[in-house]
């Protein structure tokens, strides 16, 4: 049994975290770029991304007649030049999508072969990773600044050998890695949802993987929980309520909002007491809270809109010495 880390046990008061967390980026290239430049913005020299990063639409540009055309967010594009398409991917990937040159054969036979249009869009969404991975690199090199980047519960498994390619990004899911003095546990798994999405478990099966990972805290060092989906019922899980048809149920002209976070993720916390524990998932539950010692941080996500939520916290031995939920 792993013994419980307490606050009168020995730490040194010298030890100092302060780092810049976000989640739920969803293929905005925009976002991703505010992340980056985080770490400068904020004082900080800790940068975690804590899940969904991939996004969920293919945006073809079309070759035909020596000029391109696409449809993007409901409007018909004709594309001149070269720049034009260049302006355009740009466009594309702020908005969380992925563009994708083809021409007219190419975008027939995605239209009449799903299979192949799945491939198309695993691909491009692999090429889109590593090239954040890229940009990580080219801006955080010989800064100093640690950067983790974690894939969530919407993420295909493609993803993290595109993040394991680089010596700078790291991925700690479902590791504990050991950060100045605090140790860091990550997972990016979720309970099951409607959408059915790669990293789901029951949570007899979270509970299992948490339970894994605790067994390798050293419980004299203070922990950092990354775990993307948030404890249930702590009012960083509320979501609109859903039928089976994914219609959302209405109250009172409101959507009626429900909890959906983990049980498995709430007795963790509630059994180890992490000094901080960060989460994601949720997007309209933007808060913290604390259950029992711990402060829980879910920052929400804005992406759609180009903005991104995040959370500053400073650490100062075994205690949150400051936080604040800020947007940029």
């Amino acid at each position: 049994m792993v013994r419980l880390f307490r606050r009168n046990e020995p730490v040194s008061r010298s030890t100092r975290l302060a780092l810049y967390y976000t989640s739920d980026v969803h293929g905005s290239e925009r976002c991703f770029l505010k992340f980056l430049n985080a770490a400068k913005f904020y004082g900080v020299d800790t940068l975690i991304l804590g899940g969904d990063l991939t996004g969920k639409v293919l945006v073809p540009i079309v070759e035909s007649d020596g000029r391109w055309e696409m449809t993007f967010l409901g409007r018909h594009e004709v594309l001149a030049t070269p720049a034009d398409v260049a302006e355009a991917e740009k466009r594309i990937r702020f908005n969380g999508f992925y563009p994708y040159r083809c021409d007219q054969q190419e975008l027939a036979r995605m239209e009449a072969d799903p299979r192949y249009a799945a491939e198309v869009f695993r691909r491009t969404m692999w090429d889109a990773i590593e090239r954040w991975v890229r940009l990580a690199e080219e801006r955080l090199r010989g800064s100093g600044v640690r950067c983790f980047i974690m894939p969530g519960n919407d993420d295909e498994f493609d993803i993290d050998e595109a993040l394991a390619q680089s010596d700078l990004v790291i991925n700690p899911d479902g590791r504990v890695v050991q950060l100045d003095g605090y140790q860091l546990l990550s997972l990016s798994w979720a309970n099951p949802t409607p959408w059915n999405s790669p990293r789901e478990l029951p949570e007899e099966e979270l509970a299992a993987r948490i339970e894994r990972l605790a067994r390798e805290l050293d419980p004299s060092v203070p922990a950092i929980f990354n775990l993307h989906c948030p404890p249930f019922n702590s009012t960083l899980d509320s979501a609109p309520q859903l039928r089976e048809d994914l219609s959302v149920v209405m109250v009172g002209g409101q959507p009626n909002m429900v909890p959906v976070g983990s049980r498995a993720v709430r007795a963790a916390l509630e059994r180890y007491q992490p000094v901080l524990s960060l989460h994601g998932h949720i997007h309209e539950s933007r808060g913290a809270v604390r259950i029992g010692r711990t402060l829980c941080v879910n920052p929400g996500s804005a992406y759609g809109e180009g903005v991104l939520h995040g959370a500053l916290v400073v650490l100062e031995g075994d205690r949150v010495a400051s936080y604040q939920l800020v947007s940029g």
